[in-house]
């Protein structure tokens, strides 16, 4: 695979639920397009998501080299993850939970480790929420290192951790994450006890959000586009601190608590207040 700024790969091969593009030679974008709300199935994770990092993780190392071998400073890189390119109306829906609800191996050996994979990524990582980010959704933008959204408004948007109001319990991953990336213990209520829908404005004053990307004026087909256009901005800012190499490994550190509960999650739960297992 080409290092400049020209290949697209879809995963999986049949029937694919994301396209890998690389806009400029030091910068990767990953579109989900499972559905129109991109749903993290076992199928979007283990055949799509987690390939797709390491197809980028392969193409960045492989730049790296050829810098290196040519006597170049040795390059960053950035990678960005947004919901589907032709809509703004979702970002992720979360898991189909009816069909992962008390699934220990769906937390063990899928969700758990595309987590713990971002969170240890080797560049810095970008949600570019162009609509709602439900639930898991909103759990796979936090896992990244930044996330830009769309201002809200052309089309309402929210960021909800929902699982209060239909009655499920979370994965100790979950609580983790937030716990690491979210400060205020205040905001950690307002987002897992009451399910909370933040607006853009709301996210971004409670510091879930770092920017959000102005749609004033702007149609269905390039609000994702304007989401998009801010992404890359701010890829562009931050993809010089990847050229050491040490990213990844710094957050390893940075996150070592969290990963320890990630790692740990699917024991804690195999015991529930009711004897019954539970995600």
């Amino acid at each position: 695979m080409s290092s400049e700024g020209s290949f697209s790969l879809s995963l999986p091969t049949v029937d694919p639920l994301l396209t890998i593009t690389h806009p400029q030679q030091d910068i990767w974008i990953i579109e989900l397009h499972g559905g129109q709300d991109s749903r993290l199935t076992t199928r979007m994770i283990d055949e799509a998501l987690r390939p797709a990092l390491d197809v980028v993780e392969h193409n960045w190392c492989a730049m790296r080299d050829k810098h290196a071998k040519d006597g170049a400073d040795q390059g960053g890189g950035a990678l960005i993850i947004v919901g589907r390119r032709d809509q703004d109306k979702f970002f992720s829906n979360g898991f189909d939970y009816e069909a992962v609800k008390g699934n220990l191996s769906f937390l063990n050996e899928t969700v758990n480790p595309l987590f713990a994979r971002l969170l240890t990524y080797p560049i810095p990582t970008i949600a570019a929420i162009n609509g709602h980010a439900f639930a898991a959704g909103m759990m796979l933008s936090l896992v990244c290192d930044y996330r830009v959204m769309t201002d809200g408004s052309r089309r309402r948007a929210w960021m909800c951790m929902n699982e209060i109001h239909f009655g499920a319990r979370w994965p100790l991953s979950f609580t983790a994450i937030l716990n690491a990336k979210v400060g205020s213990p205040l905001i950690r209520r307002r987002v897992a006890l009451e399910g909370h829908r933040f607006t853009p404005s709301e996210a971004l004053k409670a510091g879930i959000v770092d920017r959000l990307a102005n749609l004033t004026g702007m149609s269905v087909e390039s609000g994702t586009d304007k989401v998009l256009e801010e992404a890359m901005k701010l890829a562009n800012e931050v993809k010089i601190l990847a050229s050491r190499g040490v990213w990844g490994a710094i957050n390893t550190c940075l996150y070592k608590d969290c990963l320890e509960v990630i790692y740990s999650d699917v024991r804690a739960h195999r015991i529930s207040p009711n004897g019954e297992a539970k995600l």
